[in-house]
């Protein structure tokens, strides 16, 4: 072997290695409970405005915000 397949294949390889570290981390953070501050979901969901946008083809787009 010379020395660019070896830097080919030592290429290959880690970038096998980040993708199978990006996978286990992946699943690992999946079950952790959305209260555990990993940004899935606010603390306190109650006073959180729902925005719903509306548009279609030729008309007025219209903006609904709801409070909860």
């Amino acid at each position: 072997m010379d020395w660019q397949q070896t830097t080919a294949l030592g290429i290959v390889a880690l970038t096998a290695g980040l993708f199978l570290f990006s996978r286990r981390r992946r699943n690992r953070q999946a079950g952790l409970p959305c209260g555990s501050h990993c940004g899935c979901s606010p603390a306190n969901k109650a006073n959180v405005p729902t925005v719903i946008y509306h548009a279609r083809k030729g008309e007025r787009p219209e903006i609904i915000v709801k409070m909860k």
